[in-house]
């Protein structure tokens, strides 16, 4: 009786460090318990969100990239636009400047034009005056001296740009000529040309300031 009592026990003893073992692995590999613990719909569903966190990280990127290639090409047109207005202004400041160099030229060329003008008709007393004199032989010292002063005119005048349009004996040209009146020619090859100038006329370096009045023969 003892006998079987001492065997009893003893297979309660194995029994209970069998289980003391088990618990201690357990204790000692907790990842693996909880694994077996976790029911298997759970392992799916942290699987389906991780791939769903990766799927949005890969979207992300691609978004960022999208947005840095769009930024980009605006840029690039930005950059074109401003290239393009740089040289419209610089072109529209090149017209400009040269516009106003013109403008300048033609000022300083045209200054006093008509103090100039108003010398004309004195220029005029003298032709008529040398015309006169012409026939007139017992006035010598007076011709030399309207002769010096006239001489000094015209000097004058033609050192600021006023020269005398050429008229006598040339094609009437409208541009140049106002015909005051018309006459039959004395020959043929005269007609059409000036015949007779009634009054000079002058330019003002390329400006015409004076049409010259002529006789045209026709």
């Amino acid at each position: 009786m003892v006998k079987k009592n001492s065997g009893k026990k003893e297979e309660k003893d194995r029994q209970s460090e069998a289980q003391q073992t088990v618990k201690e692995d357990n204790k000692a590999r907790p990842d693996i318990r909880q694994a077996e613990e976790e029911p298997v719909g759970e392992r799916e569903k942290e699987s389906n969100e991780r791939e769903s966190s990766q799927e949005a990280a890969e979207l992300e990127k691609e978004e960022v990239a999208d947005k840095s290639e769009k930024s980009g090409e605006n840029l690039e047109a930005k950059l074109a636009e401003l290239q393009d207005k740089y040289l419209r202004l610089s072109a529209e400041f090149d017209n400009y400047r040269k516009r106003t160099l013109r403008e300048r030229i033609e000022l300083t060329k045209s200054a006093g034009e008509s103090i100039l003008v108003k010398l004309l008709p004195v220029m005029d007393d003298f032709d008529r005056a040398m015309s006169l004199m012409e026939n007139v032989s017992d006035c010598k010292a007076m011709k030399e001296g309207i002769n010096l002063i006239y001489g000094k005119m015209k000097d004058f005048l033609k050192q600021n740009g006023v020269k005398e349009i050429e008229a006598m004996d040339k094609d009437f040209d409208t541009d140049l000529h106002e015909a005051v009146t018309k006459i039959p020619a004395s020959e043929k090859k005269k007609k059409g040309k000036i015949v007779d100038v009634i009054q000079k006329g002058y330019y003002l370096n390329d400006k015409i300031i004076r049409y010259s009045k002529v006789v045209v023969g026709e």
